[in-house]
């Protein structure tokens, strides 16, 4: 114990949402020190690491054959555990400074579906990586400790976290969750679909992300009050050469539709699966959604007719995953049992 403590005078305590998108982290004392796309680039031949995070998403779709750029996690877990480990690595090495000398005690955030052998490997990844001690959240609950839900209190709250790969939706009363599912539709479903619908419809290929920008500019899942139009460029399919069209809401709004719909869907599921006190608890304080997916425009609005339920979004929708992981981190006696053995 005594030495555990001597090693928390020169070592920061670290959460980290490891995301499909994005991957943050936070240190005690320091709030969220990295906001960063979950993107690595290599050098094929070397596996020499040439760029992670902002830098290496610029090389997506960019790179010439000598350079492997990827995304290493797929709905919300790990897909490819070397590129995991070496991005894990360069970002808790581009916050050495603010987490101090010692290897940091870090607690992450997993999907409420993630299976032994995914547990396994994100331990695995932050060990090698550099991390002293491992401890893992599920990202609904961690979501709903930064969104402010009473967790503690016996009273039903529902956290709906829409993140790049997966899609959480829980209940949760008394540090426990009562119902949980993840979705392995959410942010990245959306880019495809848009992709999908251009290729249909204009015949024409886009990049990931050019699909995401749309997505950001003027993707909707509930009619506008005042239409949005963004002109895309891409590649004709015809002819092969470079093309741009002029995009609207109502068609992007239309290509997300599927995606959107499973979402809602499983929110329905979830009334269907709680228990009659915990519904009735959450009908009457209503649910709040979080993560990038939750500033999809018009979503609330959606749900919240569909569900004839109060919808809220978090005041920080993106970083309520990692504030929640770090909050339990302040206080590991009081919030240790929500963490997963």
């Amino acid at each position: 114990m005594f030495f555990s403590k001597l090693l928390g005078l020169f070592g920061k305590d670290m959460a980290m949402d490891l995301g499909t998108a994005n991957t943050l982290i936070y240190i005690k004392g320091k709030g969220v020190v990295l906001n960063e796309p979950s993107v690595v680039a290599i050098q094929r031949d070397s596996g020499k690491t040439i760029a992670v995070g902002h830098a290496a998403k610029e090389y997506l779709g960019r790179a010439n054959p000598t350079i492997l750029a990827s995304r290493p996690l797929k709905d919300g877990v790990i897909a490819d555990f070397d590129l995991t480990r070496l991005m894990i690595k360069e970002f808790i090495h581009k916050v050495r400074s603010a987490a101090g000398v010692v290897k940091p005690r870090m607690l992450i955030g997993v999907p409420s579906g993630v299976t032994q052998v995914e547990k396994r490997a994100v331990i695995e990844s932050a060990e090698q990586a550099g991390a002293r001690e491992i401890y893992l959240i599920e990202e609904p609950m961690a979501a709903a400790i930064g969104a402010g839900l009473p967790v503690d209190r016996p009273r039903g709250c529902m956290i709906v976290d829409i993140g790049g790969g997966t899609t959480e939706v829980a209940v949760i009363s008394l540090f426990s969750t009562a119902y949980s599912e993840s979705v392995r539709v959410a942010g990245d479903e959306g880019n495809e679909a848009i992709m999908r619908y251009i290729q249909r419809k204009y015949q024409m290929l886009v990049g990931e992300n050019s699909a995401e920008n749309v997505k950001i500019q003027i993707g909707s899942a509930y009619p506008l009050d005042e239409h949005l139009t963004m002109d895309i460029s891409g590649k004709d399919l015809v002819n092969g050469i470079p093309r741009t069209v002029t995009l609207t809401d109502d068609e992007v709004r239309e290509a997300m539709a599927e995606p959107v719909s499973v979402i809602v869907e499983s929110v329905r599921r979830a009334f269907e699966k709680t228990p009659p006190e915990l519904a009735a608890d959450v009908a009457e304080e209503g649910l709040t959604l979080a993560g990038g997916g939750a500033l999809i425009r018009g979503l609330d609005k959606l749900i919240q007719e569909e569900m004839h339920i109060k919808v809220r979004i978090a005041e920080d929708p993106l970083t309520c995953v990692v504030m929640g992981a770090g909050l339990a981190l302040h206080d590991i006696r009081e919030f240790r049992r929500v963490f997963i053995n």
